[in-house]
């Protein structure tokens, strides 16, 4: 059966939480590149792992742009060595490994993610949960390909096209995530849009935005299937 639709989950506040893991291995990343870690937090959800490391180098007065690759480097090796304590602080999204499961019997979906992480660390962050299992993360976008979240929605689906020769749509495509930045780069993309509130936004930071849905959360994973199959 071919596949006729994408669905490109988020991962932190969407699928997982890692708990307080990730304020602090940005901070010992920038420690490492520049001898000092910021004193202040930035606000991190929906954005890139670049676009946060930018922001945190901004505080510290520190505009060149070359210092960041090497920031990124330290942040993967540091969410790497924070594994088991994502697996132990953090949990998975209520009702996202049922949702999971059940989407991915279904040959007619592909499923993958949109973040803002490194692909590196969105694959340290799903497997201390076991979701990796149900996501082809080849042909997921990251962070890593791009600063702009924006335009990862085009990047996901030329990665689908050219590994597993799947040619869809932006009509075809729905992204899930759980901040006004995943539906900006829905809307951006062309892409549906399904939001739910598992993250740092409520339901009326969310409503109104324009998003085809806004979920409490996962769960009631045959409602949020028939959602997300509609029309096929």
């Amino acid at each position: 059966m071919l596949v006729r639709r994408l669905l490109l989950f988020d991962i932190d506040g969407t699928l997982m939480t890692a708990g307080d893991v990730s304020g602090a291995v940005f901070g010992r990343a920038i420690a490492a590149v520049r001898g000092e870690a910021p004193t202040q937090r930035v606000s991190m959800s929906g954005k890139t792992d670049p676009q946060i490391v930018r922001e945190y180098m901004a505080l510290l007065k520190e505009d060149d742009p070359a210092q960041i690759p090497a920031v990124l480097e330290h942040l993967e090796a540091e969410l790497a060595a924070a594994a088991e304590q994502i697996a132990r602080d953090g949990s998975p999204c209520t009702g996202a490994p049922e949702l999971l499961q059940a989407l991915a019997q279904d040959e007619r979906l592909h499923l993958s993610v949109l973040t803002g992480n490194i692909a590196p660390n969105a694959e340290v962050k799903l497997a201390a949960f076991g979701l990796d299992k149900w996501l082809d993360l080849e042909t997921g976008a990251y962070g890593s390909d791009s600063e702009d979240r924006r335009q990862l929605v085009p990047i996901a689906l030329r990665r689908l096209a050219s590994l597993r020769g799947a040619r869809l749509s932006p009509e075809e495509t729905w992204v899930i995530g759980d901040t006004p930045r995943d539906y900006e780069c829905a809307r951006a993309g062309g892409a549906h849009c399904l939001l739910v509130t598992t993250g740092r936004y409520r339901s009326p930071d969310l409503t109104g935005l324009g998003a085809d849905a806004v979920l409490d959360d996962l769960s009631g994973t045959g409602a949020v299937l028939d959602l997300l199959t509609a029309g096929l």
